[in-house]
């Protein structure tokens, strides 16, 4: 039995720059592995330990996301193999697409009990990964999970919710998305980060999978209208307040 992680090797949005156009430049970007799919692998590793299955991270992207550099930084966060689809033509798939190849790569690790994600990848924080890869699988899907443990019959999950959290039992297997905070995620020490470069990573390109029909094209893009700013001065809180209930703000 395996537990499986999907996580995205992507560049960072803090060094991506905004055209005039409103397209986004990532040509200076740093590529790294989302900033939160190491909590994801954290709590996926922790699960894998208790239960004494393996780990398997998967991951679908650019043709970067299988350099050398790029596995060893994944692998060293605690996975015992990887299978990676590493292919430029991935960016033009849209994430419907990427959902089902994800989906497509559980089912090649085989016996899969359960699946983890972060609530949404560094660059475009759509938050939809957990609920595509589920649905292509016919599993269900947690958002917001805080805590995984593992029992006789399958797992129990703690969940965040307004007002508080709840603790939810799923006999089967099951789709998790993590929360940010959920944990703090080790930093890989120089021996993970020696061995991570000897763990077993099998390389897919775009040919050897077959993404779902879900093309998306990108219309236009544009920058968002600048808001006029009124530019007011307030003396006192109290009239700062008078003045957000006249604009309906409060």
């Amino acid at each position: 039995m395996s537990i499986v992680v999907a996580y995205k090797y992507a560049p960072n949005p803090q060094d991506a720059a905004v055209k005039a156009d409103g397209s986004i430049d990532w040509s200076r970007a740093k590529a790294a592995v989302s900033e939160s799919d190491p909590v994801a692998i954290e709590l996926g590793s922790r699960v894998a330990k208790a239960q004494d299955v393996e780990l398997v991270g998967i991951s679908v992207g650019m043709k970067v996301a299988g350099s050398a550099m790029a596995t060893k930084n994944a692998m060293s966060r605690g996975f015992d193999r990887g299978l990676l689809v590493a292919d430029d033509a991935t960016a033009e798939w849209s994430s419907t697409q990427v959902g089902s190849v994800l989906a497509d790569l559980v089912k090649k690790v085989g016996d899969v009990s359960l699946v983890l994600t972060a609530d949404s990848s560094v660059d475009d924080a759509a938050g939809m990964m957990p609920a595509l890869i589920a649905g292509y699988l016919g599993w269900p899907a947690v958002l917001d999970v805080t805590d995984i443990e593992a029992t006789d019959s399958g797992y129990t999950l703690t969940q965040r919710v307004s007002g508080g959290t709840r603790t939810l039992a799923v006999p089967g297997p099951v789709v998790v998305a993590t929360t940010s905070d959920a944990t703090s995620p080790a930093v890989p020490s120089m021996k993970d980060i020696l061995a991570a470069g000897k763990k077993p990573v099998e390389m897919l390109s775009a040919d050897d999978v077959e993404p779902a029909e879900a093309a998306l094209k990108v219309a236009s893009t544009e920058r968002p209208e600048a808001r006029e700013r009124k530019g007011k001065m307030f003396s006192t809180a109290d009239e700062l307040v008078a003045a957000l209930r006249e604009d309906g703000v409060l």
